[in-house]
Parts: C-alpha cells; sequence; structure tokens
C-alpha cells in the first residue's frame, strides 16, 4: 500500500485553510493523513475544528512554555511524535524556531496574501497586506506559498495564483476574494508536491527562485 503523506499543522486563528486541506484528505483529492494540529491560541478556531474532526491537536504557546527555546523543542517533539512529515503553516502568526527549521529543512511550507516577495514581511499579515496592496495602486495580488526560513515571507517560492485588484476593493473585500484563492492554491500545492509535480529542494541544496507559477 502507497505510504501517505503524515501533515502537521500549525494555526493560530479560524482555521479555513486548514479546514480546506482537511476536506481534500477527505474527499480523497488528497493522498495524505492529517496527522496532529499545534495551535498557539488555546480559543482558537483551528483548535475547535480538530475537535470536531477528532484529530489529535494540541495547544503550545508562550503560556506553556514560556522559554522560547524549550517552546521550540515542544512544537517539533510533538510533530515527530506523530510522524508529521511535512509541516503546513495555516494561518499561524509565529517566527518559527531554530529548532524547528532544522528538523524539517525544507519541509515547512506557508502560503502569504500576496505575491511575494511583494507586500512580505514584519507585519505584513491579515488585512495589513491588503490595505499594503490597495494603497501601491497594484492592478493585482494573489497568493503564494513558500517554503519558510528564518525570516517572515522569504524562501523558495513554491507556487502563487494572481487575484484581480478590483478599483472600489476595500481591504476586507480583497482579503475575502485572495482567501477563496488561497484554499484552492495550498491544495494544489499539496497535491503537486504529493504526486511530483513539485519537488522540495533536498537538505542544503535550496537556492532562490520559483518551482511553479499558477494563474
Amino acid at each position: 500500500m502507497e505510504k501517505k503523506l503524515r501533515l502537521g499543522f500549525l494555526a493560530s486563528g479560524r482555521g479555513s485553510n486548514l479546514q480546506a486541506i482537511l476536506q481534500a484528505c477527505r474527499d480523497g483529492r488528497l493522498r495524505a493523513i492529517p496527522a496532529i494540529v499545534i495551535s498557539n491560541n488555546e480559543d482558537s478556531g483551528a483548535l475547535a475544528l480538530a475537535g470536531r474532526e477528532a484529530l489529535p491537536a494540541c495547544h503550545l504557546s508562550g503560556k506553556t512554555h514560556p522559554d522560547p527555546a524549550a517552546l521550540d523543542e515542544a512544537i517539533v517533539a510533538v510533530l515527530l511524535k506523530h510522524n508529521a512529515d511535512l509541516v503546513v503553516l495555516a494561518g499561524y502568526m509565529k517566527r518559527i524556531g531554530p529548532v524547528m527549521l532544522r528538523t524539517y529543512r525544507h519541509r515547512v511550507i506557508n502560503i502569504h496574501p500576496a505575491l511575494l516577495p511583494q507586500h512580505g514581511g514584519k507585519g505584513m499579515y491579515g488585512l495589513a497586506v491588503h490595505e499594503s496592496v490597495i494603497k501601491s495602486g497594484a492592478k493585482e495580488t494573489g497568493a503564494t506559498v513558500h517554503l519558510v526560513e528564518g525570516e517572515y515571507d522569504s524562501g523558495l517560492i513554491l507556487a502563487q495564483r494572481r487575484v484581480p485588484v478590483h478599483r472600489d476593493d476595500t481591504a476586507a473585500t480583497l482579503a475575502a476574494r485572495v482567501l477563496a484563492t488561497e484554499h484552492i492554491l495550498y491544495v494544489d500545492v499539496l497535491r503537486d508536491i504529493i504526486e511530483g509535480a513539485i519537488r522540495l529542494p533536498e537538505q542544503e541544496s535550496a537556492s532562490p527562485g520559483r518551482l511553479h507559477d499558477g494563474t
């Protein structure tokens, strides 16, 4: 029997990308097993969703581990305990620690609600991203899936999908349209990783660039 990829999720908020991926696993679009959900927010929608889906889940944060190094090690220990092959950030608002980056080198992916490298970096999350896009006068934005490195929104770009910016857009209306694209793109990228259409770099061999640019 073919071994399915085991996915470990880190999430902070409502978990809408998590929900889209779980649905794709359920209906067979993704040959993957959701292995564990970890949240730094004990009241997050992501943990509530995991509970409804009877998925292993836990809260790990500065409350449970005040020392950042200990928290980093605890998160990795839980991922390893559940045999996670790939770590998927689904609205996770915390910087990834060095133990995670070393243990899961080139195996941590994130989705950002803009076309990186534009509108990324520290402080670029939530509506701030879309406000930045509108202020720039850009006629299009989109979503980017990338590997996670030590700096915010850095790392090899795996795929992007474009979304038009309408003249009457607000940050909220643009955010909603980009989020709908995120749900599709994240599942597509995971499918391409599983099927080999996107090949993740081997350790120590990553180089800047893009692996896939979709529309």
